[in-house]
């Protein structure tokens, strides 16, 4: 049975008005594997004129014959079969000849691996789209799961291919409210709690089946050597560094808590110079992310910035996964789930709902306030769980409700001391709803 496609209906909608623009295009798709990205572009070539080509790590000629069989079947023309191209130039040019007539959309699919084969791929395509590519009716499309290579090897100034892109998109996990729609029969709660342990990459969502309760797909996915989840970080992690043992001990770390350098570079057993270079390159694949309050009044040069786990799925197995691998190796997966996985549920729960309180401030909470909002942030208060401030300067206070819906004992006192270092603060309160489509409630109450 065919799942159906969830999310992505905004970058799909981009996607497709670029195929039916009169124009040549060259996009960039890009982001870490399992976030979509192929799902998504097949959408985009299922009801229309395409070639879909998925690249393999072999040598050139191969990747060109297999290309080769991708026009055939994607333009239905059997004369294809005995067109043997010397090389990409040659092929593409061949896909835009054929695009003359009508729109045809090329997408390389895994792109770093064609140009794992041919180190000269980029300066070739720049010489296809600079002589044929930009005067055709050609759509093509570059995608990578290598963020770093497709973002210094293909889009920056120093790519054969800098300056020849019409459009780029770097996609990244789903939005939280996104999320619950792939968990149709569990209440809110239990699909909050989903997103607290998955995060928002489908390929992992889509692995918890919601016929089953949480605890069963956490036993079968990631509780189990043979579960699909459970060797899936130390993928995630070869497959962008070439020596992955530090960065393991410096997630870990942060998993435990540590949100310093200085206290990561001992949890770890390296300098801070060392541990900040580390942690550098973890915040280029947005894997970690540093953190300054919006109350700091010199962002840039502040000290208190402290670092986190971006992604939920990296910071849960961090957390409850990779301290107990031997026992889950040695069958022991319900043991692990009973003593340190059930036992923090409801903590996840809880810290999840922050990231829906973000969404809502960044996309929605303007006409709230009445004013754009052009930043927001965590914040470690016992009521506030979030901070925004507005283009004017004003700050934004948002606080998650008791269940009932009133609000936390401590807004009071949180909202006057938060009062000193933001002029003119709103203060909104979210109450949980219960309805998946509108799983927040928002309010505006007087300070």
């Amino acid at each position: 049975m065919e799942l159906p496609f969830l999310g992505r209906r905004r970058e799909l909608a981009v996607l497709e008005e670029l195929a039916r623009s009169s124009k040549a295009e060259l996009f960039v798709l890009y982001g870490r594997r399992r976030v979509g990205k192929t799902e998504l572009l097949q959408q985009l070539c299922r009801t229309r004129r395409a070639v879909y080509f998925v690249a393999a790590e072999v040598r050139d000629k191969d990747n060109l014959r297999a290309f080769r069989n991708a026009l055939q079947e994607g333009l239905g023309d059997p004369l294809v079969e005995h067109v043997e191209f010397a090389d990409w130039a040659a092929a593409l040019g061949y896909a835009a000849e054929r695009a003359a007539g009508e729109r045809l959309v090329v997408v390389l699919d895994e792109f770093p691996y064609l140009c794992g084969a041919n180190k000269g791929l980029p300066s070739l395509l720049q010489r296809f789209w600079d002589q044929k590519g930009k005067r055709s009716n050609l759509m093509l499309v570059l995608c990578g799961s290598q963020v770093s290579f497709m973002e210094q090897e293909v889009l920056a100034e120093r790519s054969p291919l800098f300056g020849r892109r019409t459009g780029q998109r770097r996609l990244e996990p789903l939005a939280p409210t996104e999320t619950l729609s792939f968990f149709p029969r569990w209440p809110l709660r239990e699909r909050v709690t989903a997103y607290g342990v998955l995060g928002g990459m489908p390929a992992y969502l889509r692995r918890f089946d919601d016929a089953e309760p949480l605890a069963a797909n956490l036993a079968r996915e990631m509780l189990r050597p043979e579960g699909y989840l459970f060797g899936e970080v130390q993928f995630l992690l070869r497959s962008e560094l070439t020596s992955p043992h530090t960065y393991n001990s410096i997630l870990a770390a942060v998993a435990r808590g540590s949100e310093r350098v200085g206290d990561i570079a001992l949890s770890v057993g390296v300098d801070s110079p060392t541990a900040n270079k580390y942690l550098h390159v973890l915040r280029e694949l947005y894997l970690v992310e540093r953190a300054t309050p919006l109350t700091d009044p010199d962002p840039l040069r502040s000290r208190r910035g402290v670092y986190r786990i971006q992604d939920r799925f990296l910071a849960f197995h961090f957390r409850h996964l990779q301290p107990h691998l031997s026992l889950i190796e040695a069958g022991r997966g319900g043991r692990v789930y009973e003593e340190f996985i059930e036992p923090d549920l409801a903590r996840l729960h809880d810290d999840a709902w922050t990231d829906f309180v973000l969404e809502h401030l960044a996309r929605e909470a303007a006409e709230l306030v009445g004013e754009e909002i052009a930043e927001t942030g965590r914040h470690p208060g016992a009521a506030v769980r979030a901070l925004g401030r507005t283009v004017k300067g004003r700050g934004v206070l948002a606080a998650l409700s008791a269940p009932d819906g009133a609000p936390p004992k401590a807004l009071a006192a949180e909202v006057q001391a938060l009062s000193a270092v933001f002029p003119g603060v709103v203060t909104l309160v979210y109450t949980p709803t219960g309805n998946p489509e509108a799983p927040l409630a928002a309010r505006r109450v007087k300070p």
